[in-house]
C-alpha cells in the first residue's frame, strides 16, 4: 500500500516563516565597519581578493540548517491508512433439489432447452457471490441428503461444488425434504456465536422418503435458532420429464434435437413449504421462471442483510531522521568551511 507523506505536528512548519525576515532583518542592522590604509592601491588590491559571498552563503547555511531542524521536529512521516471489516456475519445453509424431476424444462423460455436445476443452480451462484461476508454451505438431495459444502467463507470453492453437481448426482431416488432440513439445521448449530441461522430450502416436489417429515423437520431447526425460506418451483400444471442420463445429468435429445418426454409429472403441492416457513418466522415463495427465481432470491438477500462495520486504522514510517541528517551535514559543512577555507583573522 501506497503510504501518505504527512507531518505529525505540521503547525511547527509556521516557524519557517521567521527565517526570511531574520534573514532580512539581519542585513540591516549593524554599524557600518571601515578600515584605514595608507595608499587606495593598497585598499583596491585587498578587495579585489576579498570573497564577498562567503559571509551570505554561511549565513545561508546556518538558515539551512535550522529550516531542516524545523523540518525534523515538525515530523515527517508516511502514513498507511487500513480498513478491515467486523462482521458479525449471517450463517445460510443452502438446500437444493436433486431429485429427477428438476430436469424438467418447464421453467425455460421457448426454443430453450434449459433445466429446472440448471436454473436453479444459476441463480444460487449469482446470490452467493452478493454474499461475501456470510459463511455459507450446501446441502443437496434426492431420496437422501447430501452435505456438498460445509459453511465456508471460501464462496469460491463453494461455487465449484455447486457446478460438479447434476441431477444423478444422488443414487437414491425419491425427495427426502425433510432430512435434508435436519442435516442443514445441525451443521448452523454446531457453528456458534453466529448473528443469524437461515436455510433455504429450494424444491421441485412433495416429500416422499426419509426418515422426519418436512413439519417436524421445520420444528427442530426453529429450535435451535434457524429461520426457512422455502421456494417452491416448477409450472402450475403437468408436464413431462424429459429423458437425461444420471451419470452426467445431460438431456437426451431426439434426431431433431428436440427433448424425449418420458413420465407425466403433477404440480407439487407446496402447502407443506408454507407451513414450514410459517413454523420457523420464514417466509415461502414461488418460482414458475428464471426471472421469479431471481427475484426471490434478490428479496431474501435484502431481508437477510449482513451488517458490515469498518475498522480503520493507520500506521506510520518515522521520516525525521533525514531532514535532521541533512542539518547536521550542513552545520558540519559550516563549520569546515569556517575553519578552513572563509576561516577569518581577527
Amino acid at each position: 500500500m501506497m503510504g501518505n507523506f504527512e507531518f505529525q505536528f505540521p503547525w511547527l512548519l509556521g516557524l519557517l516563516a521567521l527565517l526570511p525576515a531574520y534573514a532580512l532583518l539581519r542585513g540591516k542592522v549593524g554599524k557600518l565597519s571601515a578600515l584605514k590604509f595608507s595608499s587606495t592601491e593598497i585598499a583596491r588590491a585587498a578587495g579585489a581578493k576579498a570573497r564577498a559571498a562567503a559571509g551570505r552563503f554561511l549565513f545561508f547555511l546556518r538558515l539551512l540548517v535550522v529550516a531542516l531542524g524545523i523540518v525534523a521536529l515538525a515530523g515527517p512521516r508516511l502514513a498507511n491508512y487500513h480498513v478491515e471489516t467486523e462482521t458479525p456475519g449471517i450463517d445460510i445453509m443452502l438446500v437444493l433439489d436433486l431429485s429427477w424431476s428438476m430436469v424438467s424444462v418447464d421453467m425455460s423460455l421457448p426454443g430453450e432447452k434449459i433445466t429446472r436445476y440448471d436454473i436453479a443452480s444459476e441463480v444460487l451462484g449469482d446470490f452467493v457471490g452478493k454474499r461475501p461476508n456470510d459463511r455459507i454451505g450446501l446441502v443437496v438431495f434426492s431420496g437422501v441428503p447430501y452435505l456438498a459444502s460445509p459453511l465456508t467463507l471460501n464462496h469460491e470453492w463453494l461455487a465449484q461444488n455447486l457446478q460438479r453437481m447434476h441431477i444423478g448426482t444422488i443414487g437414491d431416488l425419491g425427495t427426502a425434504i425433510g432430512d435434508a432440513i435436519v442435516v442443514a439445521a445441525k451443521r448452523l448449530k454446531s457453528v456458534p456465536h453466529a448473528k443469524s441461522r437461515v436455510i433455504i430450502l429450494l424444491t421441485d416436489g412433495d416429500n416422499n422418503k426419509g426418515e422426519i417429515e418436512p413439519l417436524p423437520a421445520a420444528q427442530l431447526a426453529a429450535a435451535v435458532g434457524c429461520k426457512i425460506y422455502t421456494i417452491g418451483i416448477g409450472i402450475e400444471k403437468p408436464c413431462y420429464m424429459p429423458a437425461f442420463d444420471p451419470a452426467t445429468g445431460k438431456l437426451k435429445l431426439d434426431l431433431n434435437g428436440n427433448v424425449v418426454p418420458t413420465l407425466l409429472l403433477q404440480p407439487a403441492n407446496y402447502s407443506v413449504l408454507g407451513k414450514m416457513a410459517g413454523l420457523s418466522h420464514g417466509k415461502f415463495y414461488r418460482a414458475t421462471n428464471r426471472r421469479e427465481l431471481l427475484n426471490i432470491y434478490n428479496q431474501i438477500d435484502q431481508l437477510e442483510k449482513t451488517e458490515v462495520k469498518l475498522k480503520r486504522y493507520a500506521t506510520y514510517e518515522p521520516l525525521f531522521q533525514w531532514p535532521l541528517l541533512a542539518a547536521l551535514g550542513a552545520l558540519a559543512l559550516e563549520l569546515i568551511l569556517t575553519n578552513t577555507r572563509y576561516r577569518r583573522v581577527p
